[in-house]
């Protein structure tokens, strides 16, 4: 991992099956449990966005750097000297590197190693895939520093329910892996030694599915979370009749028949 000390996004590509590859992202401001000011979040968007064409890309694992913290928040230092202009210019920057996630083409998967708390559990829960080692802490401490919790704190009702989500935001505590988990608010818990293995698990899970595929179902949950139910299914009856203007069905489903037949 990367060891310097300027606070920087770091992107590694690794193969995956024949033809795809996956992108391994890590916020890198280990001294400071990798709090994000303006230059990280600006530095993140562009990351995700540059990732966005690459029709090679299977998945992406986003990650802190150190095991201290996934992203520690935003950068208090920062925050303090704002004044209402720039304190919207700063929220909308975070907003934005979240959006990036959210509409990147892909699946992302958060690696959730220590804090996860603020800004980092916004982005945490722009992913599309947490796991986390049993280590890991998770809250929304805003109002402790007197300031709502916003952008995307607007996700988590719809994943742990709303009393969950007015609990965390208006008392700020910090919840564990295990309550994080049985919440919903993660996806798996490992022990900490365990974290990269079944952060891989799923790339491999994700990789060996048909590529257009998994941009289809991501594209459709996207619309899931803003349609009535009638309209949710019909958008997924469109989706799956676009599926079939490339062979990826017919293949793998014929791939699939001539396994059974063995």
């Amino acid at each position: 991992m990367p060891s310097d000390q300027h606070p920087h996004i770091h992107t590694e590509i690794e193969p995956l099956g024949d033809t795809g590859h996956w992108a391994r992202v890590t916020v890198s401001n280990p001294t400071r449990l990798n709090v994000l000011g303006t230059g990280l979040i600006g530095e993140l968007t562009t990351t995700i966005r540059t990732l966005e064409p690459d029709r090679q890309l299977r998945c992406v694992v986003l990650r802190g750097a150190g095991d201290r913290a996934f992203i520690g928040g935003a950068d208090i230092r920062e925050m303090v000297g704002l004044d209402s202009a720039t304190a919207q210019a700063f929220i909308t920057g975070l907003h934005l590197a979240c959006a990036a996630i959210r509409e990147l083409p892909v699946p992302v998967i958060a690696r959730i190693q220590g804090y996860c708390l603020g800004a980092g559990l916004e982005v945490a829960a722009a992913c599309d895939l947490r796991v986390a080692s049993d280590d890991a802490a998770f809250g929304m401490p805003e109002v402790n520093v007197g300031v709502p919790s916003v952008i995307e704190a607007a996700l988590l009702p719809s994943l742990i329910g709303a009393g969950r989500a007015r609990r965390l935001v208006y008392t700020g505590e910090s919840i564990s892996a295990a309550d994080a988990e049985r919440w919903g608010l993660v996806d798996r818990v490992v022990a900490g030694g365990d974290l990269d293995d079944a952060t891989d698990a799923w790339v491999r899970a994700i990789g060996s599915a048909g590529p257009e595929a998994i941009r289809l179902q991501k594209s459709l949950i996207r619309q899931w979370e803003a349609m009535p139910l009638d309209e949710a299914i019909q958008a997924g009856v469109s989706c799956f009749a676009r599926a079939y203007k490339t062979d990826e069905p017919r293949r793998l489903m014929q791939a699939f028949l001539d396994r059974k037949r063995h």
